[in-house]
C-alpha cells in the first residue's frame, strides 16, 4: 500500500520484494492512481483500491485482498499525508483538520486495514510501515508530522502486542524509519531539499541516503530471517544521527559567524 510512482518507497519495496519471488498485492487510493501506475506495476500485476478516508473502502478491504490472496504472509503500510498547501506554520498554529487528516491517512490507518486483514494473516506474518529517522527533532519544515509520526511508531509497538493477544502468536508489526529520502512526496514538503542538501554533509559517508536502502530493510523485515524483530522502529539514517557534531560542518558554521 502506497505505491504512487517509481520514485516512492513502496515501489522501492516491490521491486526488492519481486526480485525475490513474492506475489504481489498492490493497493492503491483510487482507480486513477492504479492506471497511472499501470506501466509501472505492470499489465497483468494484481491491484485493488481503498481509500483509507473512505469507511466503505476500509470495510470492504478484506474482502477485496481475499479475493485475490486468501492468505496473506506480509503487509507493507506506506502512506503519508500532511496539507502543506499554506506552508509550513508554526507548530502552535496546526489546524485541528489537517493534524486529524495527517493522523488518520498516516497512523490510525494501520490499524483499520490490519483489523481488516486480521483473518488472513498466516501465523508467521509480518507487518512493516514507514515511519522516520527521529520524531525527537522538532524539524520545522516537517511540520506537525513529527507528533504523527511518533504515533505511528507508538501504534506499532501497540499493534504488536495486541494481535499476539489474540493468541496470533508469531505475526509481527515493525516499522523502518528512513533518514532524508528524495522521494516525490518528500518534494511537496516547503524548504525540504535544504534539509536534504545538510543530510548528505551530516551522513558520515557524504552521500545520502538511497531509496532502496530502507527498501532492503522493509524486506528484511517482511522475511523470517528478523522472526526475533518485533515492534520496533529500525532506523536506516546511514549513520547520520551520530555525526551532527561532524568537524566540517561545525567549521562552515563557525566560518560563517554562524549564519
Amino acid at each position: 500500500m502506497g505505491v504512487a510512482n517509481r520514485r516512492s518507497v513502496a515501489w522501492a519495496i516491490a521491486q526488492v520484494l519481486r526480485e525475490n519471488g513474492a506475489n504481489i498485492l498492490y493497493v492503491f487510493k483510487d482507480e486513477e492512481l492504479l492506471e497511472k501506475n499501470r506501466g509501472l506495476i505492470g499489465a497483468d500485476a494484481k491491484a485493488i483500491v481503498c481509500d483509507v478516508e473512505k469507511e466503505a473502502d476500509i470495510q470492504a478491504f478484506g474482502a477485496r485482498v481475499q479475493d485475490v490472496f486468501p492468505v496473506v504472509h506480509g503487509y507493507v503500510h506506506s502512506i503519508a499525508f500532511a496539507n502543506y498547501s499554506e506552508g509550513v506554520k508554526p507548530f502552535h498554529e496546526t489546524l485541528r483538520k489537517d493534524f486529524l487528516q495527517a493522523v488518520e491517512i498516516s497512523c490510525f490507518s494501520l490499524v483499520e486495514t490490519t483489523n481488516q486483514l486480521k483473518e488472513l494473516l498466516s501465523e508467521d506474518a509480518s507487518i512493516v510501515t514507514i515511519s522516520i529517522s527521529t520524531t525527537k527533532m522538532a524539524s520545522e519544515n516537517y511540520g506537525y508530522m513529527g507528533p504523527v509520526k511518533a504515533a505511528l511508531d507508538s501504534t506499532v509497538a501497540f499493534l504488536a502486542k495486541s494481535l499476539i493477544s489474540e493468541r496470533r502468536r508469531c505475526v509481527r508489526v515493525n516499522a523502518v524509519g528512513p533518514g532524508l529520502l528524495k522521494t516525490s512526496s518528500s518534494a511537496g514538503i516547503p524548504g525540504y531539499i535544504d534539509a536534504y542538501l545538510y543530510a548528505e554533509k551530516a551522513i558520515p559517508r557524504k552521500s545520502a541516503l538511497a531509496t532502496e536502502e530502507p527498501a532492503n530493510v522493509a524486506a528484511f523485515l517482511l522475511s523470517p530471517r528478523s522472526s526475533g524483530v518485533d515492534a520496533q522502529t529500525i532506523v536506516v539514517d546511514a549513520g547520520m544521527s551520530i555525526n551532527y557534531f561532524d568537524r566540517e560542518i561545525v567549521r562552515t558554521v563557525s566560518s560563517n559567524g554562524g549564519k
